[in-house]
């Protein structure tokens, strides 16, 4: 394939892609022409087998295959109107798998670029999940250090504190202590359990814990006794939150380490930067 022709058709496919409430789509009777059908009858057949491959991938077809109508002009100042479809991203990514690319070169080019594309944005959202868990993280830090600043000038110790802290972990998930969570999620014995907890459940010891914090200030509490009697019933009214939602925190699986989330997040910033320095550089010569 010529890299005149593979630029022509990027561009085509850049052009006929439009934005329809924050979701990128294209329109059936543009892509029809730019995939090389000359018969909307015969590209519907390829929509139809896309349809069956969304369904069968356990998708449901009217996310990414919305029927429309469009009118045209017909001659005379005369207009009709004809079937159309939305196609989400995804969409074309499966028309172009069951189009023939043997025989249409436009068809083999469409399966690389939907495939590419649908796959960075895959990198993409995985990314932003990475980044929420790292910031969750960091959150719970901060939020556990404020908490010990605060009890620590209410007489509480070190060791206090850690008791304080195992013992709102034995209410969050349903009696199991922090050394059970560690051996069901398999963390190793020098590592900290919330290191390789889901999201979800960073946020709900983060919010427990802020709980505590503004408790402890607001009720003047003094002592192990009341403060642990606080966190506790703030880790149990967290849980009961997650619980009425089906969720029960001590069943959620690990996540991947996530100091070795933030060493990649940070390999992946450097690579950025050293490319747009890269650009940066060709733009000055010109």
């Amino acid at each position: 394939m010529k890299k005149e022709f593979i630029a022509e058709l990027f561009l085509k496919f850049e052009d006929a892609c439009y934005d329809f409430d924050g979701v990128e789509c294209w329109s059936s009777r543009e892509l029809q022409p730019i995939l090389g059908y000359s018969q909307w009858k015969n590209f519907k057949n390829v929509i139809e087998k896309a349809k069956k491959s969304c369904e069968q991938a356990g998708e449901e077809v009217k996310n990414h295959f919305a029927d429309f109508g469009k009118m045209v002009e017909i001659g005379s100042g005369a207009q009709k109107e004809i079937e159309d479809i939305a196609l989400t991203r995804y969409a074309c990514y499966l028309i172009a798998q069951n189009g023939d690319a043997t025989t249409k070169s436009e068809i083999a080019f469409a399966q690389t670029y939907f495939a590419v594309q649908t796959r960075k944005q895959e990198i993409i959202e995985k990314r932003l999940l990475d980044v929420a868990r790292v910031t969750a993280r960091e959150k719970l830090s901060q939020s556990e250090k404020k908490l010990s600043g605060i009890i620590f000038e209410r007489g509480i110790d070190n060791k206090s504190f850690a008791t304080i802290r195992s013992k709102g972990d034995h209410a969050l998930f349903g009696g199991r202590t922090t050394n059970d969570m560690k051996r069901i999620l398999q963390v190793p014995t020098n590592r900290t359990l919330a290191d390789f907890l889901p999201t979800l459940t960073i946020k709900a010891k983060d919010f427990a814990t802020e709980l505590t914090s503004h408790n402890v200030v607001d009720k003047d509490l003094k002592g192990d006794a009341q403060i642990t009697k606080e966190h506790i019933e703030n880790n149990l009214a967290v849980r009961k939150i997650l619980d009425d939602r089906g969720v029960k925190p001590e069943q959620l699986p690990p996540a991947e380490d996530v100091k070795k989330v933030e060493r990649r997040l940070d390999s992946e910033e450097k690579k950025i930067l050293k490319e747009v320095k890269k650009i940066q550089g060709k733009n000055k010569k010109k």
